[in-house]
């Protein structure tokens, strides 16, 4: 399923969402200028490897000496076009409305805190894998589950594809993003059972966990609420 646009508008215009966007399109043309060496050098000096984080010391020692870096600059880095636009998609789409329910300056840290939070259960749970995650759906993920808690009954036109034919359906958000997390959860979970922790691939847990952080976060972050109740009545 493919969403096209959300019936919730925004008061004002979301420019760290679009800010986000931009880093992360410059971030991917910069990887498309390097090497084939090079870019792969860059992969796994800026992507997640777990491995470095669970190894010697373990998490905190691998913090303190810098491990927090990577985390960060994983979120803007992409394995390809597809990659790049999907993420920037459900971004632009659902991001504009979870900034504006909390504010630029707590949007932006939601957003990193979720991405950590993600990427922290992908290291968790693929311990030993050497294999660098990167990109920003961990992150997103969280404002997915934002969304989910503070627009439930939003209608999402959607591009659902029904056996040779594609349809457009406005779905609920909560029938939308909530079959989209037990997707990322199912699979995830069938990650586990066929593969081993050492194959790359889409970093499914990574999603689960920063949608989770997402939906329990955002009232933390919202604010006051009644500034908001009137907009999505």
């Amino acid at each position: 399923m493919i969403p096209l646009y959300d019936n919730v508008p925004s008061r004002r215009r979301p420019v760290v969402t679009l800010t986000l966007i931009a880093i992360n399109t410059m971030v991917f043309l910069y990887e498309l200028a390097q090497s084939q060496p090079g870019l792969t050098s860059m992969v796994y000096e800026y992507g997640v490897v777990p491995e470095r984080y669970t190894g010697g010391g373990g998490v905190v020692a691998s913090m303190a000496a810098g491990g927090w870096i990577p985390i960060l600059t994983s979120m803007f880095m992409h394995g390809g076009w597809m990659h790049l636009i999907g993420n920037m998609w459900y971004l632009w789409l659902f991001g504009d409305n979870v900034e504006d329910l909390m504010g630029p300056a707590r949007f932006l840290t939601f957003y990193l805190v979720c991405g950590f939070i993600a990427s922290m259960t992908h290291i968790w749970l693929n311990a030993y894998s050497t294999i660098p995650s990167i990109g920003a759906s961990g992150a997103i993920a969280g404002v997915l589950g934002a969304y989910l808690v503070a627009f439930p009954g939003a209608r999402v036109l959607t591009l659902v594809p029904i056996f040779y034919f594609i349809q457009t359906i406005e779905l609920p958000a909560l029938v939308l993003l909530g079959f989209w997390f037990v997707m990322q959860f199912l699979s995830g979970t069938a990650a586990i059972v066929v593969s081993s922790q050492t194959t790359g691939g889409v970093a499914y847990w990574a999603h689960v966990g920063g949608f989770v952080a997402g939906m329990l976060l955002v009232k933390l972050f919202a604010g006051k609420p009644q500034r908001y109740g009137p907009r999505w009545e």
